[in-house]
């Protein structure tokens, strides 16, 4: 019987999942992202229902449109994927650990909001202000009501007023912006759920990974010192860690020599 549930568990995600990278696609084109039919976005013919099951489609398809034959890229189907063990793994951990609907909930849909922003921000370089006020509603309305003042108010403040004023500094120095403002929004709604201590540890490691994710890029010419590398993937990844896997971002930090980061 659990096994069947495992089953429509990973699937409904999947199909959450489908309708991300729809958001994903349109949100950044101001297209309508409820009422409006799947579509080919080559050749416009609407996508049939039987040619949009979540994971079975691509594959029987073989990653291609059903009218014009044109690749679709592997992320529709990887984005699917993900979201379904991701929602696997959170009814694992709260439902049938901790017996807690609500977290369960809370907890998948925060997900879900950060794997539109990692994709939009890839994308077009934005983080979506519509994404943001979402977060801003669950991540603060729990920080709120489960944290200290001192932590959530400390923590909102030093994650938007630190990477402002690096920024606005910055600007001032080399006449250049650094962070976007997406960006520094993302710093400040996070520091409202992770606190002061924990919202500069993903400060530096954001900042971390994001340098490295740049020197790589460049290494593959991928990318110039003067092309834009969108940011917001790097403070994602990092939160992603310090939400859904706190302890395993810990014995990371210990083995790779960053012990003094962990609080």
């Amino acid at each position: 019987m659990q096994s069947i549930v495992d089953l429509y568990i990973f699937f409904l995600g999947a199909a959450i999942g489908s309708f991300l990278n729809v958001v994903i696609y349109r949100l950044p084109r101001g297209e309508d992202i409820v009422f409006k039919r799947s579509h080919c976005p080559k050749c416009k013919t609407k996508i049939k229902w039987y040619n949009n099951i979540p994971l079975l489609s691509f594959l029987i398809l073989r990653g291609k449109c059903s009218e014009c034959r044109t690749k679709i890229s592997w992320r529709y189907f990887l984005v699917e994927l993900l979201v379904g063990i991701s929602a696997l793994y959170f009814y694992h951990h709260f439902v049938l650990r901790f017996g807690s609907y609500g977290d369960f909930v809370f907890y998948f849909v925060v997900f879900c909001l950060f794997v539109c922003h990692f994709f939009i921000d890839i994308d077009h370089q934005i983080l979506p202000d519509s994404i943001n006020i979402v977060l801003l509603v669950l991540l603060g309305g729990y920080a709120i009501f489960h944290f200290s003042l001192n932590h959530w108010l400390i923590g909102a403040a030093v994650g938007f007023l630190g990477p402002l004023t690096v920024t606005w500094l910055f600007y001032k120095l080399r006449g250049q912006i650094g962070l976007g403002g997406g960006d520094i929004k993302l710093y400040g709604i996070l520091g409202f759920y992770l606190g002061p201590f924990d919202i500069l540890r993903n400060i530096f490691l954001s900042c971390f990974v994001g340098t490295f994710v740049i020197l790589v890029l460049m290494g593959l010419k991928r990318v110039s010192k003067d092309d834009p590398v969108a940011f917001g993937p790097s403070i994602i990844f990092i939160s992603v860690w310090q939400i859904f896997f706190p302890e395993q971002l810990n014995h990371l930090m210990k083995l790779v020599g960053l012990s003094a980061l962990v609080f």
